[in-house]
């Protein structure tokens, strides 16, 4: 059990095509809308039901592009209409979470908000509703925070954050200063970091209250900031569609953690919450075998019934109506859907996208 946070809201962007997780990820059923874990929820629904103890249905607003908004809308029933917020085209992070915000700000000035992915598996939802509490209270006192995961391995796929001293917060005991952000490091890299201890993962989970984010975008990325404010004066207007036609083609398109975390960070502006959630990002077949339950070894998402495994390991995936059987190799990913089968290991689940672009060079845009 947990208590709503007073003026907290949560936005989800729900975006991207999970290529590495192809062919079962595809751009018209990217992996949010997925059950990947066996939970009988889709990974947006799990996203929901994590911060619903924290809102309440009327806090949260999910920015999707327009072709998911149906499936969105069938997949959270509660989700109020106003706070679905659907991009003509993908513009990256700072675009839809910054327009969320701008219009989330044209409602409730002075929100805190806080920013989500839709995709993600995260397992200690006691430790996230913990963490979250400290990092709204922090962004009150108007610090950019975000929350850092306590690396398990030394991972390659996921940046990293330098955490600094202790800021000693009322509210937020755990918070500290964000020395720097690191880009992906080599595996040497990564081994030094969670080696010395003072590094986290960086899961892109960013809280501040509106005004606060704004002036951010204003200053490092000033154009973009006038296009998303324009869109969010227009967005609850009769006019929100002749805006949006207008002026969205012509957002930047960058990433958040480039327009407002890393200069902010260099600033002295980013406050970290360090914690320990079990999070993954699910960003590659062998990280889903890894998360999967149960101690076979090799894993299955979907009906176990439809796999024969003989003396093998990793992870596989039927399609509903045959068998897939796997005998005597190790480390193997093997996806079998309709229209398309994938067999690759381990070592080679970060380059799947590689299939995805070489389809797309092929002209297979219907298997993409």
């Amino acid at each position: 059990m947990s208590t709503v946070l007073p003026g907290f809201h949560a936005i989800v962007p729900a975006g991207g095509a999970g290529t590495r997780l192809w062919p079962l990820s595809r751009q018209a059923r990217p992996k949010f809308l997925l059950d990947l874990t066996g939970s009988g929820r889709t990974l947006l629904q799990q996203t929901w039901d994590r911060l619903l103890p924290l809102t309440g249905a009327s806090g949260i607003t999910v920015v999707t592009g327009a072709a998911h908004a149906d499936a969105v809308t069938e997949q959270l029933p509660e989700l109020a209409a106003q706070n679905l917020l659907a991009e003509p085209t993908p513009r990256d992070s700072a675009a839809a979470i910054c327009l969320a915000a701008a219009v989330i700000a044209q409602r409730t000035p002075d929100a805190v908000i806080g920013s989500f992915a839709a995709d993600h598996v995260i397992r200690n939802e006691e430790g996230f509703r913990a963490a979250v509490a400290e990092a709204v209270a922090a962004a009150q006192l108007g610090e950019i925070v975000t929350l850092g995961i306590e690396p398990d391995h030394p991972s390659t796929a996921f940046g990293y954050i330098k955490v600094g001293e202790g800021l000693e917060l009322a509210g937020a005991p755990s918070a500290c200063r964000v020395e720097r952000f690191e880009e992906k490091p080599d595996a040497d890299t990564a081994a030094a970091y969670v080696h010395e201890g003072g590094y986290r993962w960086n899961a892109g989970m960013f809280v501040a209250r509106t005004d606060v984010l704004l002036a951010e975008l204003q200053r490092n990325r000033p154009e973009l900031h006038a296009g998303v404010q324009a869109i969010a004066a227009a967005w609850d207007t009769p006019e929100r569609d002749e805006v949006l036609a207008a002026r969205w083609p012509e957002l930047e398109k960058v990433a958040i953690d480039y327009a407002i975390a890393e200069p902010a960070a260099e600033a002295g502006r980013v406050a970290v919450v360090p914690a320990a959630l079990g999070w993954d990002d699910i960003g590659d077949w062998a990280s889903l075998a890894a998360l999967l339950p149960g101690d076979a070894a090799l894993k299955v998402v979907g009906d176990a019934a439809q796999v024969l495994d003989v003396d093998s390991s990793g992870i596989a995936v039927p399609a509903a109506d045959r068998l897939v059987a796997v005998l005597g190799l190790k480390d193997v990913v093997v996806i079998d859907t309709p229209s398309a089968v994938l067999v690759t290991t381990r070592e080679w689940a970060q380059d799947v996208k590689k299939v995805v672009e070489t389809l797309s060079e092929l002209g297979r845009h219907d298997l993409r």
